[in-house]
């Protein structure tokens, strides 16, 4: 594994700024996710790091080493895409040994016999190394193409959205397997996704992107508890936070224009009335919609509240995040 750095790296496509002057650090063993929605450039950075996309400027190093001018061969990366990449007439076993046969690594029969079993091992799928590829579920044929990349030692791995084809329940039994292998090899790995709880769950650092541009870099508590900005507090938290015009409460600081509040930052049993309009049963927990003069607000109750459509609830806020008119953080 390797640290990867990225050096205000910029991509355009034509008009559109794919990338732009995105400045990073990868560290060694970390896992980073890429959070943003459809265009934001997360998958173009991955491109740009395994070497299928050139930077209009800027520089990607592996290692302490610029790779600008390697193959994405020579950079050693293993990426795993979106959808499956297998070969269907190829057995599973065949499919994971595929990397491993390449005449550049020229890797021993015995030698890939045994990364082979191991990595099937890890992936619960020893039982189905015969079979064709054509002949797995969608969740085996994704831990297939995460195996083939896990069979190299790269000095990434780079995941562009593996787990978003899935079902539900599979994708949350995968992300806490690929968490686990990831710690288990002390692996380096770059993860895109517009799955907040993906990036929460799994990340040591997230990286949100808006447009091209880095807008936030720091650990999922980072980016939670303290956003830069309005947006980065958007992506983020389910429900999602409560934006409010900054004088329907007391206390706003001079500048604020937006009030940001979490769901679980709202003191309930005093303060201003709301109306509850609709109550949501949850299991764990209990969500409340509120009509606060005219603003929707969400908040969260104990499981077992006997809160009723129609009922006046008093809330006022706890932890106020404000921000000012172009959506800047200010306190």
């Amino acid at each position: 594994m390797a640290e990867v750095k990225l050096a205000n790296l910029s991509k355009a496509f034509g008009d559109t700024q794919a990338v732009d002057d995105v400045t990073m650090t990868i560290a060694n063993g970390a896992f980073v996710t890429l959070l943003g929605p459809t265009g934001a450039g997360k998958t173009t950075i991955l491109r740009l790091i395994a070497g299928l996309e050139q930077p209009d400027q800027g520089d990607v190093m592996i290692g302490g080493r610029s790779v600008a001018n390697d193959t994405p061969a020579q950079r050693n990366v293993a990426m795993v895409f979106q959808q499956y990449s297998l070969y269907p007439h190829l057995s599973v076993r065949d499919n994971l040994a595929f990397p491993l046969r390449s005449p550049l690594l020229k890797t021993p029969k015995q030698e890939i016999d045994r990364k082979v079993a191991e990595v099937a091992d890890v992936l619960k799928i020893s039982h189905k190394l015969n079979n064709k590829a054509t002949n797995l579920s969608g969740g085996e044929m994704q831990r297939v193409s995460i195996g083939r990349a896990l069979v190299r030692s790269p000095s990434i791995y780079l995941m562009d959205e593996p787990l978003s084809s899935l079902d539900a329940k599979l994708r949350s039994d995968l992300r806490i397997e690929l968490k686990r292998i990831q710690e288990s090899l002390g692996a380096t790995m770059l993860y895109v996704t517009h799955d907040q709880i993906e990036a929460m769950t799994m990340a040591t650092h997230v990286g949100v992107l808006d447009e091209g541009r880095l807008v936030q870099f720091g650990t999922p508590r980072e980016i939670y508890e303290d956003p830069v900005n309005l947006y980065v507090a958007g992506r983020l938290g389910q429900p999602r936070i409560n934006v409010l015009p900054a004088d329907m409460f007391a206390g706003a600081p001079s500048g604020a224009k937006t009030i940001g509040l979490r769901p679980e930052h709202i003191a309930q049993g005093e303060g201003k009335p709301s109306q509850i309009r609709r109550v949501e049963h949850l299991g764990d927990q209990t969500r409340l919609h509120l009509s606060l003069d005219g603003h929707e607000i969400v908040t969260l109750s104990e499981s077992r509240t006997t809160y009723e459509p129609g009922d006046t609830l008093a809330i006022q806020p706890r932890n106020p995040l404000f921000f000012d008119a172009s959506g800047a953080r200010i306190a």
